[in-house]
C-alpha cells in the first residue's frame, strides 16, 4: 500500500472549469464559455512550458493572467479589466471536485500521508485548498515556486523528494494531467494518473503510469 501520496492540484483536486458559470456571465455569447475555459486552461500550461524552457519564470498566476489576455484576444470576447480581475480573482477560489473530499479522508483513516504539490505559488495552493474545505487533509504544501521551475522540469520533483526526505520509490504523484505522471515517472516516482475523462488518451512516449484511476475515489479504492 502507497504511504506517500503528492497530489497535484489544478485539474486534480481542483476543477479549472469551475469557472465556467462565472464566464457564462460575462461574455456576450455564453455558448462560448465552455470553450474559453478549456482554452484559457491550455494556453496557461503552454506558456509554463515556454517560460520553463527560456528560463524565464514567473508565478504561475501571471502565467494565467497572460493566458487571459490571450484567449480575451482569440476568441475577441472583449472582456472589460474588471471583468478579467473578477474572473482571476474566482480562478483563486475554484471548486474542489466532488469526491475530493471523502476520498482524502479515506486515505487519512489508514495513515496515508498526503502533500500537495503544484505549479502554483504556496499562497495561492493555500487559500485555493483552504476555501474548499481541503488544506487540512494535507500534512504539507510543496510548490514548484521554492526552486523556479515548473513541472515538468525534473528539478521540481527533486525538490519534492527533499522536502518529504523519501526515496523515489516511496513517493506517489497523483495527477490528472499526462504530462505530470510522465514528468514524475522519468524522474524515478511513482504515479497514478487520474483519467477524469475515459476519452483522455495518455501520451504515447513508452512511459507509462503505474496506475490509471477514474477519479479520486477510485484511487482510493484502489490504494486501500
Amino acid at each position: 500500500m502507497a504511504k506517500l501520496l503528492a497530489f497535484d492540484v489544478y485539474g486534480t483536486l481542483i476543477d479549472t472549469h469551475g469557472v465556467v458559470a462565472e464566464l457564462e456571465q460575462r461574455l456576450a455569447e455564453p455558448a462560448q464559455a465552455v470553450e474559453f475555459s478549456r482554452r484559457w486552461r491550455d494556453k496557461q500550461l503552454e506558456y509554463s512550458f515556454r517560460r520553463g524552457l527560456m528560463g524565464d519564470y514567473v508565478d504561475f498566476a501571471r502565467c494565467t493572467r497572460e493566458a487571459l489576455e490571450y484567449i480575451d484576444r482569440a476568441l475577441q470576447t472583449r472582456l472589460s479589466e474588471a471583468d478579467k480581475d473578477h474572473l482571476m480573482g474566482r480562478y483563486g477560489s475554484l471548486p474542489a471536485f466532488p469526491e475530493a473530499q471523502a476520498a482524502l479522508a479515506r486515505l487519512a483513516e489508514v495513515g496515508i500521508s498526503c502533500v500537495a504539490f503544484s505549479n502554483g505559488s504556496q499562497e495561492a495552493v493555500t487559500r485555493l485548498l483552504s476555501g474548499a474545505s481541503l488544506r487540512d487533509r494535507f500534512e504539507d504544501i510543496v510548490s514548484v515556486d521554492e526552486v523556479k521551475r515548473f513541472k515538468p522540469d525534473p528539478a521540481v520533483y527533486f525538490h519534492l523528494r527533499q522536502r518529504l526526505e523519501a526515496a523515489p520509490s516511496e513517493i506517489w504523484l497523483i495527477s490528472s494531467n499526462a504530462f505530470d505522471v510522465i514528468g514524475a515517472r522519468h524522474a524515478g516516482l511513482r504515479a497514478a494518473w487520474v483519467r477524469r475523462s475515459p476519452e483522455a488518451p495518455f501520451d504515447p512516449w513508452g512511459i507509462e503510469p503505474d496506475l490509471t484511476v477514474a477519479d479520486l475515489e477510485d484511487l482510493a479504492d484502489r490504494l486501500i
